[in-house]
């Protein structure tokens, strides 16, 4: 559990430099060792900076598996399904 909050922490330390491929590697090793819903939204959000969609929406839908009403999770999955083009048909499965 100890290591996976260091990795999280290195994760948060990429992120501010702006190097969100790494940040994504130390969350990656993180949600190995601990599913963690805040580790969830901060690749998610490092997703998005990638324009990498899919996999943002896949982390939030996790994210909000753990913490159904967490505010960031909905966000973050509504700005990867809009970048997504996702249809409302394809909403209401949410």
């Amino acid at each position: 559990m100890e290591r996976a909050k260091l990795l999280k922490e290195e994760g948060n330390e990429f992120v501010k430099k702006g190097n969100h491929k790494k940040a994504v590697e130390k969350y990656t090793e993180s949600l190995k060792l601990s599913k963690e819903c805040a580790t969830y939204t901060n690749r998610a959000l490092c997703y998005l900076n990638l324009k990498q969609y899919k996999e943002a929406a896949q982390d939030c839908t996790e994210a909000l598996k753990l913490d159904p009403k967490n505010v960031k999770a909905l966000y973050r999955r509504a700005q990867a399904l809009k970048e997504l083009k996702v249809s409302q048909k394809f909403l209401k499965g949410f």
